[in-house]
């Protein structure tokens, strides 16, 4: 007899539940204890929502398979684009935990692989596979103990890998490791100094922390209020000397300052009083080549492997606002 909706729809809440509970057992920091974070802990075990945790497996499994295992076995369904999310807000973090191993199989394969891949770690997965036992209590805490928990060693492990940043006028940050940072990191140290010398920096945002570092009332007295909904450039810095407010995205896996994020940053920054430039910021140039098409006239693109040089798109000056 086939079973119910309600009831399916029932066994995979509790199956999720179980596995947001596993997180926090395992001592995930608070950002991965969430259903996203659930989904992709149950895909690496191949525990669909009847399966038994005695059951669970370590298949080698890349992000869009897991993606496909979300919506075949617990009717999760997110957008492809959604793809670099899963990877930098879940994948990522359970690999500095330790929980999984990327490419076990071939440690060499290059990360534009179709075959890139990830895999649940043998220890982890033998005490997982006691969930629901009377070993399970006993088991996870001779894991911790010898592991440190998860959330320690995670932290330990950010902090030691941290991107050391210093303004050009002599303050310090530092960025979490990963994501766009290290451009963030080069956009701050080799940028700035080069072309908006002496400029005061208003806000950086991090791959973890969006207001890394924010200076509201420099902003406000520039006539810019921003709601915390914001949706902010990645850095901002203000050049008194010249009356610029200069905006630069960071490009590594989202797009560049294209004619629909140049009216997005026009309008949250529509009462300045400074004249607004407009920058996207690349690693290299043939990253750049990716988004040409994209760029909007009317802004700069920088590529921080030519920190010397900029490319202007068309107009009257070059770097400066219109």
């Amino acid at each position: 007899m086939a079973e119910s909706a309600a009831r399916r729809s029932a066994r995979m809440r509790r199956r999720l539940d179980e596995a947001l509970q596993v997180l926090r057992d395992l001592g995930l920091p608070r950002q991965q204890q969430n259903e996203r974070s659930a989904l992709t802990l149950l895909a690496l075990l191949d525990l669909r929502p009847e399966t038994p945790w005695a059951r669970a497996s370590a298949p080698l499994r890349g992000i869009t398979p897991m993606m496909e295992f979300f919506a075949e076995h617990y009717g999760k369904r997110y957008m492809p684009n959604t793809r670099e999310t899963v990877r930098r807000q879940t994948v990522h973090q359970f690999l500095r935990a330790g929980l999984i191993h990327q490419n076990p199989d071939d440690t060499g394969r290059p990360t534009n692989s179709g075959k890139f891949a990830y895999q649940i770690d043998e220890s982890v997965l033998g005490v997982l596979r006691r969930r629901g036992t009377p070993e399970w209590d006993s088991s996870l805490r001779t894991y911790l103990a010898s592991a440190e928990t998860l959330q320690q060693r995670y932290a330990q492990l950010r902090d030691m890998q941290r991107i050391p940043v210093t303004f050009q006028t002599g303050e310090n940050l530092t960025l979490s490791p990963g994501g766009q940072n290290i451009l963030v990191a080069q956009i701050l140290e080799d940028f700035c100094p080069r072309f908006t010398p002496g400029a005061k920096v208003i806000y950086v945002g991090d791959t973890d922390e969006k207001w890394a570092f924010f200076e509201p009332r420099l902003l406000e007295s520039l006539g810019v209020e921003i709601e915390p909904h914001g949706k902010m450039p990645d850095v901002v810095v203000f050049q008194h000397e010249k009356g610029w407010l200069v905006l630069i995205e960071a490009v590594t896996s989202h797009g560049p300052v294209n004619p629909k994020r140049h009216d997005e940053l026009s309008e949250l920054f529509a009462g300045s009083t400074a004249g607004l430039v407009f920058v996207t910021a690349f690693l290299t140039r043939r990253a750049m080549a990716r988004y040409i098409e994209e760029i909007s006239w009317e802004t700069e693109v920088w590529a921080a492997e030519s920190p010397s040089h900029m490319i202007h798109f068309n107009g009257e000056r070059f770097l400066g606002p219109w």
